[in-house]
Protein backbone atom coordinates (compact mmCIF):
# COMPACT_ATOMS: atom_id res chain seq x y z
CA UNK A 1 0.00 0.00 0.00
CA UNK A 2 2.82 1.92 0.62
CA UNK A 3 4.78 1.96 -2.15
CA UNK A 4 1.15 2.54 -4.35
CA UNK A 5 0.61 6.00 -2.34
CA UNK A 6 4.34 6.55 -3.54
CA UNK A 7 3.81 5.84 -6.82
CA UNK A 8 0.18 7.72 -7.58
CA UNK A 9 2.24 10.91 -5.46
CA UNK A 10 5.20 10.83 -7.93
CA UNK A 11 3.11 10.62 -11.06
CA UNK A 12 1.40 13.59 -9.47
CA UNK A 13 4.86 15.35 -8.99
CA UNK A 14 5.92 14.37 -12.30
CA UNK A 15 2.92 16.34 -14.06
CA UNK A 16 3.12 19.02 -11.65
CA UNK A 17 6.53 19.64 -12.77
CA UNK A 18 5.97 19.06 -16.38
CA UNK A 19 3.25 21.90 -15.89
CA UNK A 20 5.14 24.08 -13.77
CA UNK A 21 8.31 24.17 -16.53
CA UNK A 22 5.78 25.12 -19.44
CA UNK A 23 4.46 27.77 -17.56
CA UNK A 24 6.25 31.25 -18.76
CA UNK A 25 8.53 33.22 -15.91
CA UNK A 26 7.60 36.85 -15.43
CA UNK A 27 11.64 37.99 -15.34
CA UNK A 28 14.13 35.31 -16.27
CA UNK A 29 14.38 31.67 -16.19
CA UNK A 30 15.48 31.75 -12.63
CA UNK A 31 11.82 32.79 -11.31
CA UNK A 32 10.60 29.91 -12.97
CA UNK A 33 13.49 27.48 -11.37
CA UNK A 34 12.47 29.47 -7.66
CA UNK A 35 8.60 28.24 -8.37
CA UNK A 36 9.07 24.78 -9.96
CA UNK A 37 11.96 23.76 -7.36
CA UNK A 38 9.22 24.85 -4.20
CA UNK A 39 6.68 22.73 -6.06
CA UNK A 40 8.97 19.74 -6.29
CA UNK A 41 9.95 20.27 -2.80
CA UNK A 42 6.29 20.27 -1.53
CA UNK A 43 4.50 17.22 -3.64
CA UNK A 44 8.05 15.19 -2.11
CA UNK A 45 7.49 16.31 1.02
CA UNK A 46 3.40 15.06 0.64
CA UNK A 47 4.38 11.69 -1.12
CA UNK A 48 6.85 11.29 2.23
CA UNK A 49 4.60 11.83 4.71
CA UNK A 50 2.75 8.75 3.55
CA UNK A 51 5.46 6.83 5.53
CA UNK A 52 7.65 8.29 8.00
CA UNK A 53 9.35 11.83 8.76
CA UNK A 54 12.65 10.92 7.17
CA UNK A 55 11.20 10.04 4.24
CA UNK A 56 9.30 13.07 3.75
CA UNK A 57 12.73 15.00 3.73
CA UNK A 58 14.34 12.82 1.76
CA UNK A 59 11.48 12.67 -0.86
CA UNK A 60 11.20 16.64 -0.29
CA UNK A 61 15.10 17.28 -0.94
CA UNK A 62 14.41 14.82 -4.10
CA UNK A 63 11.55 16.76 -5.16
CA UNK A 64 13.44 20.09 -4.85
CA UNK A 65 16.06 19.03 -6.91
CA UNK A 66 14.03 17.58 -9.71
CA UNK A 67 11.94 20.63 -10.12
CA UNK A 68 15.00 23.03 -10.52
CA UNK A 69 16.38 20.50 -13.02
CA UNK A 70 13.13 19.72 -14.67
CA UNK A 71 12.55 23.75 -15.16
CA UNK A 72 16.05 24.82 -15.84
CA UNK A 73 16.69 22.65 -18.39
CA UNK A 74 13.23 23.11 -20.67
CA UNK A 75 12.29 25.10 -23.37
CA UNK A 76 9.99 27.20 -22.19
CA UNK A 77 8.90 29.53 -25.05
CA UNK A 78 10.00 26.97 -27.28
CA UNK A 79 12.52 28.92 -29.07
CA UNK A 80 15.24 26.46 -29.45
CA UNK A 81 17.27 27.79 -26.27
CA UNK A 82 16.97 26.03 -22.34
CA UNK A 83 15.28 28.31 -19.99
CA UNK A 84 18.74 28.09 -17.81
CA UNK A 85 20.25 29.75 -21.31
CA UNK A 86 17.47 32.22 -21.84
CA UNK A 87 17.98 36.01 -21.21
CA UNK A 88 14.51 36.33 -23.18
CA UNK A 89 11.83 34.49 -22.09
CA UNK A 90 8.53 34.50 -23.45
CA UNK A 91 9.80 34.86 -26.98
CA UNK A 92 6.80 34.81 -29.51
CA UNK A 93 6.63 31.49 -31.43
CA UNK A 94 8.14 30.99 -34.52
CA UNK A 95 10.75 34.35 -33.98
CA UNK A 96 14.30 33.61 -34.78
CA UNK A 97 16.46 34.33 -31.99
CA UNK A 98 20.38 34.30 -31.11
CA UNK A 99 22.06 31.90 -28.65
CA UNK A 100 20.74 33.81 -25.65
CA UNK A 101 17.42 32.88 -26.87
CA UNK A 102 16.54 36.86 -27.93
CA UNK A 103 14.93 37.72 -31.06
CA UNK A 104 17.65 38.75 -33.71
CA UNK A 105 17.92 42.58 -35.06
CA UNK A 106 20.22 41.89 -37.78
CA UNK A 107 20.83 45.79 -38.69
CA UNK A 108 20.80 46.89 -35.38
CA UNK A 109 18.29 49.49 -35.68
CA UNK A 110 16.38 48.34 -32.25
CA UNK A 111 13.43 46.88 -34.22
CA UNK A 112 13.96 42.95 -34.08
CA UNK A 113 13.72 41.01 -37.59
CA UNK A 114 10.06 40.26 -37.24
CA UNK A 115 8.81 43.42 -37.45
CA UNK A 116 11.48 45.36 -39.56
CA UNK A 117 10.23 46.40 -42.89
CA UNK A 118 13.22 47.98 -44.08
CA UNK A 119 16.07 45.57 -43.13
CA UNK A 120 19.45 46.13 -44.01
CA UNK A 121 19.01 49.95 -42.29
CA UNK A 122 22.93 51.89 -41.79
CA UNK A 123 23.68 52.24 -38.61
CA UNK A 124 23.53 54.82 -36.50
CA UNK A 125 20.19 56.14 -38.60
CA UNK A 126 17.09 56.75 -36.30
CA UNK A 127 13.93 54.47 -37.32
CA UNK A 128 10.40 54.51 -36.52
CA UNK A 129 8.45 51.53 -35.14
CA UNK A 130 8.90 49.33 -38.41
CA UNK A 131 12.25 49.67 -38.87
CA UNK A 132 12.68 52.13 -41.87
CA UNK A 133 14.36 55.51 -41.16
CA UNK A 134 12.97 58.60 -40.20
CA UNK A 135 11.62 60.88 -43.14
CA UNK A 136 10.30 64.03 -41.73
CA UNK A 137 9.30 65.94 -44.36
CA UNK A 138 7.47 62.61 -46.06
CA UNK A 139 9.26 63.66 -49.29
CA UNK A 140 10.52 59.89 -49.65
CA UNK A 141 13.70 60.15 -48.71
CA UNK A 142 15.11 59.32 -45.32
CA UNK A 143 16.97 62.28 -43.35
CA UNK A 144 20.19 60.79 -43.05
CA UNK A 145 20.27 61.28 -47.33
CA UNK A 146 17.66 64.30 -47.29
CA UNK A 147 19.93 67.40 -48.43
CA UNK A 148 16.84 69.39 -48.45
CA UNK A 149 14.92 68.85 -45.39
CA UNK A 150 11.32 70.49 -44.58
CA UNK A 151 10.63 69.71 -48.71
CA UNK A 152 6.67 71.08 -49.23
CA UNK A 153 3.91 68.31 -48.38
CA UNK A 154 3.33 66.83 -52.12
CA UNK A 155 6.54 68.00 -53.98
CA UNK A 156 8.36 65.90 -56.14
CA UNK A 157 11.77 65.87 -55.32
CA UNK A 158 15.38 64.24 -57.06
CA UNK A 159 17.36 61.20 -55.07
CA UNK A 160 18.68 63.91 -52.30
CA UNK A 161 14.99 65.18 -51.23
CA UNK A 162 15.82 68.41 -53.02
CA UNK A 163 12.85 69.85 -55.28
CA UNK A 164 13.16 69.30 -58.82
CA UNK A 165 13.45 72.40 -61.14
CA UNK A 166 13.07 71.71 -64.59
CA UNK A 167 14.32 74.41 -66.75
CA UNK A 168 17.46 74.93 -64.45
CA UNK A 169 16.70 78.51 -63.68
CA UNK A 170 17.32 78.00 -60.00
CA UNK A 171 13.49 78.43 -58.90
CA UNK A 172 12.45 74.70 -58.04
CA UNK A 173 9.05 73.51 -59.77
CA UNK A 174 6.10 74.02 -56.92
CA UNK A 175 6.93 77.78 -57.04
CA UNK A 176 8.00 78.86 -60.48
CA UNK A 177 5.36 80.77 -62.25
CA UNK A 178 7.09 80.98 -65.62
CA UNK A 179 8.48 76.89 -66.32
CA UNK A 180 10.41 76.77 -69.28
CA UNK A 181 12.31 79.71 -69.29
CA UNK A 182 15.34 79.77 -71.66
CA UNK A 183 18.62 79.16 -70.09
CA UNK A 184 20.70 81.41 -68.88
CA UNK A 185 17.68 84.08 -68.46
CA UNK A 186 18.34 85.85 -65.31
CA UNK A 187 14.65 85.16 -63.28
CA UNK A 188 13.36 86.69 -60.73
CA UNK A 189 11.50 84.93 -57.87
CA UNK A 190 8.70 83.53 -59.49
CA UNK A 191 11.04 82.01 -62.27
CA UNK A 192 10.11 84.37 -64.80
CA UNK A 193 12.68 86.18 -66.97
CA UNK A 194 14.17 89.16 -65.01
CA UNK A 195 12.87 92.71 -66.51
CA UNK A 196 15.67 94.89 -68.07
CA UNK A 197 14.37 97.43 -65.79
CA UNK A 198 13.14 95.69 -62.22
CA UNK A 199 11.38 98.04 -60.05
CA UNK A 200 11.82 98.13 -56.43
CA UNK A 201 8.15 98.02 -55.50
CA UNK A 202 7.76 99.21 -51.91
CA UNK A 203 10.96 100.60 -51.38
CA UNK A 204 10.42 104.12 -49.43
CA UNK A 205 12.49 106.96 -47.63
CA UNK A 206 12.37 109.17 -45.23
CA UNK A 207 10.94 112.97 -46.11
CA UNK A 208 13.96 114.50 -48.00
CA UNK A 209 16.41 112.08 -47.33
CA UNK A 210 18.25 108.69 -48.27
CA UNK A 211 17.16 106.98 -45.36
CA UNK A 212 15.14 103.99 -46.49
CA UNK A 213 12.35 103.10 -43.82
CA UNK A 214 11.34 100.01 -42.02
CA UNK A 215 8.69 99.00 -44.64
CA UNK A 216 11.70 98.69 -47.29
CA UNK A 217 13.30 95.82 -46.30
CA UNK A 218 10.94 92.85 -47.87
CA UNK A 219 11.19 94.24 -51.39
CA UNK A 220 15.39 94.82 -50.88
CA UNK A 221 15.35 91.34 -49.05
CA UNK A 222 13.42 89.96 -52.73
CA UNK A 223 16.28 91.90 -54.54
CA UNK A 224 19.37 89.95 -52.40
CA UNK A 225 17.73 86.88 -53.46
CA UNK A 226 17.76 87.22 -56.78
CA UNK A 227 21.59 88.96 -56.38
CA UNK A 228 22.65 86.32 -54.49
CA UNK A 229 21.12 83.93 -57.21
CA UNK A 230 23.14 85.23 -60.05
CA UNK A 231 26.33 86.16 -58.76
CA UNK A 232 27.53 87.11 -62.30
CA UNK A 233 24.57 89.19 -63.28
CA UNK A 234 25.84 93.50 -63.35
CA UNK A 235 23.56 95.32 -62.39
CA UNK A 236 22.78 99.48 -61.69
CA UNK A 237 21.03 100.60 -59.21
CA UNK A 238 19.63 103.60 -60.39
CA UNK A 239 17.41 106.13 -58.44
CA UNK A 240 14.75 108.56 -59.42
CA UNK A 241 12.79 111.52 -58.03
CA UNK A 242 9.65 114.02 -58.91
CA UNK A 243 9.92 116.81 -60.47
CA UNK A 244 9.29 118.83 -56.86
CA UNK A 245 12.30 120.88 -56.31
CA UNK A 246 15.57 121.93 -57.51
CA UNK A 247 17.08 119.75 -60.32
CA UNK A 248 20.39 119.51 -59.34
CA UNK A 249 19.52 118.85 -55.85
CA UNK A 250 16.83 116.08 -56.80
CA UNK A 251 19.93 114.64 -59.07
CA UNK A 252 22.26 114.34 -55.60
CA UNK A 253 19.11 113.07 -53.76
CA UNK A 254 18.35 110.41 -56.74
CA UNK A 255 22.18 109.20 -56.11
CA UNK A 256 22.06 108.93 -52.59
CA UNK A 257 19.37 107.07 -52.47
CA UNK A 258 20.46 104.39 -54.96
CA UNK A 259 23.63 104.32 -52.91
CA UNK A 260 21.73 103.37 -49.37
CA UNK A 261 19.62 100.52 -51.63
CA UNK A 262 23.39 99.26 -52.95
CA UNK A 263 24.46 99.67 -49.33
CA UNK A 264 21.77 97.53 -48.55
CA UNK A 265 21.89 94.77 -51.17
CA UNK A 266 26.06 94.14 -50.70
CA UNK A 267 25.82 93.89 -46.77
CA UNK A 268 23.21 91.17 -46.85
CA UNK A 269 25.27 89.12 -49.77
CA UNK A 270 24.93 90.78 -52.84
CA UNK A 271 28.36 90.49 -55.35
CA UNK A 272 29.65 94.25 -54.45
CA UNK A 273 32.23 93.76 -57.62
CA UNK A 274 29.16 94.21 -60.35
CA UNK A 275 26.46 96.84 -58.38
CA UNK A 276 26.76 100.28 -59.99
CA UNK A 277 25.19 103.47 -58.77
CA UNK A 278 23.41 106.36 -60.79
CA UNK A 279 21.23 108.91 -60.12
CA UNK A 280 18.71 109.78 -62.61
CA UNK A 281 16.86 112.82 -60.56
CA UNK A 282 13.84 113.62 -61.90
CA UNK A 283 14.58 112.53 -65.49
CA UNK A 284 12.95 109.84 -67.17
CA UNK A 285 9.84 109.75 -65.40
CA UNK A 286 7.14 106.63 -65.63
CA UNK A 287 3.94 108.80 -64.73
CA UNK A 288 2.87 112.22 -64.57
CA UNK A 289 4.24 114.32 -62.17
CA UNK A 290 0.99 116.73 -61.98
CA UNK A 291 -0.68 114.23 -59.74
CA UNK A 292 0.46 113.01 -56.17
CA UNK A 293 0.46 109.64 -57.52
CA UNK A 294 1.92 109.94 -60.77
CA UNK A 295 4.80 111.54 -58.69
CA UNK A 296 4.86 108.77 -56.11
CA UNK A 297 5.58 106.46 -58.44
CA UNK A 298 8.44 108.14 -60.02
CA UNK A 299 9.94 108.50 -56.67
CA UNK A 300 11.89 104.91 -57.46
CA UNK A 301 15.05 103.06 -57.35
CA UNK A 302 15.49 100.24 -60.10
CA UNK A 303 17.48 97.39 -60.83
CA UNK A 304 18.94 97.59 -64.44
CA UNK A 305 21.05 94.80 -66.25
Amino acid sequence: MRNYKVGLVAIALSLLLGACASVPGQKSWYDQWGNCAAAGAAAGIAAGATSDFDAAVAVGAGGFIAGAFICAYSDTDADGVQNYKDDCRGTVAGAIVDEHGCEKDSDGDGVVDRLDECPGTPQGVKVNDRGCELDSDGDGVGNSRDKCPNTPSGAKVDQYGCELDDDGDGIVNSKDKCPGTPKGDPVDNYGCTLAAEYNLHGVNFEFDSAKLTADSTASLNDAVKILKRHKDLHVEVAGFTDSVGNDAYNMGLSKRRAQAVADYLIANGANAANIFVKGYGETDPIASNDTEAGRAANRRVELRH
